[in-house]
């Protein structure tokens, strides 16, 4: 099992644009096949730093997920809307694997 860790980097004036955003994959990411963790957005401290996490069983089964998402309606409005918007500066995406079991 990997988990897929994403940093966001968003406008500290556009949160209400990317907790829209999250709901979406709230919905979007279980249906397409990866075991949702949750969206988080700034609280307290950084008000730019947002981040998403999933479980996903292996690489092979992220790149049938992502080609699922990109075809589900509701994942591509998503990106439609975060490119329209523009809330989010910059995105980085780790895979990290459970090791203290």
């Amino acid at each position: 099992m990997l988990t897929c860790c994403i940093r966001y980097e968003i406008d500290p004036f556009k949160r209400a644009e990317f907790e829209r955003y999250a709901r979406g994959w709230g919905e979007a990411i279980p249906r397409c096949g990866a075991d949702l963790i949750g969206y988080y957005a700034p609280h307290e401290g950084s008000a730019t730093l947002a981040y998403g996490l999933y479980n996903i069983a292996s690489l092979a089964a992220y790149e049938e997920y992502r080609a699922r998402l990109a075809a589900d309606p509701l994942g591509r409005e998503n990106y439609e809307f975060a490119q329209r918007e523009r809330f989010i500066l910059r995105e980085d995406r780790t895979f990290v694997k459970l090791c203290s079991k």
